[in-house]
């Protein structure tokens, strides 16, 4: 037994050694950050301007980036975009929740996000809420 063992061990040795240098000295690829560029315009408070969310690792210039991307991880879920438009058949509240709007543009879990968002009825209102602290809390 102990003898099989040295011979698997010496021709994996073998093996790895006929390899180029640069086969086993490569670090695996590291996993892509989760980057978006959030721009919001009349929100009715300090939340306007464009900024700058990175998750894994968290920075930026969003006021809030570690409670953002906490936000963003409680909202993925696998098959669904997080950043999805409201489906063209939804039935919405006729309400009106402010001139608030924003874009929200980047990469998000290794794909592209291109994604409008405002308050114009009570799906928009429930979408916008739904990714606060992303999106700043909305005052009419």
């Amino acid at each position: 037994m102990l003898r099989r063992i040295a011979l698997t061990a010496a021709a994996s040795v073998a093996a790895l050694s006929a390899l180029p240098a640069t086969a086993h000295a490569t670090a695996p690829p590291s996993a892509p950050t989760d980057r978006l560029t959030i721009t919001v315009a009349d929100s009715g408070g300090a939340g306007d301007g464009t900024y700058e969310l990175n998750c894994h690792p968290t920075g930026g210039t969003h006021p809030d980036a570690a409670k953002a991307c906490e936000r963003l991880q409680e909202v993925t879920v696998w098959g669904t975009d997080p950043f999805a438009p409201v489906p063209k058949d939804a039935m919405c509240t006729m309400q009106y929740g402010g001139p608030a709007t924003a874009h929200v543009t980047g990469t998000w879990q290794g794909r592209p996000v291109d994604a409008t968002y405002d308050r114009s009825n009570g799906c928009e209102i429930s979408r916008w809420d739904g990714l606060v602290p992303v999106l700043p809390a909305a005052s009419a």
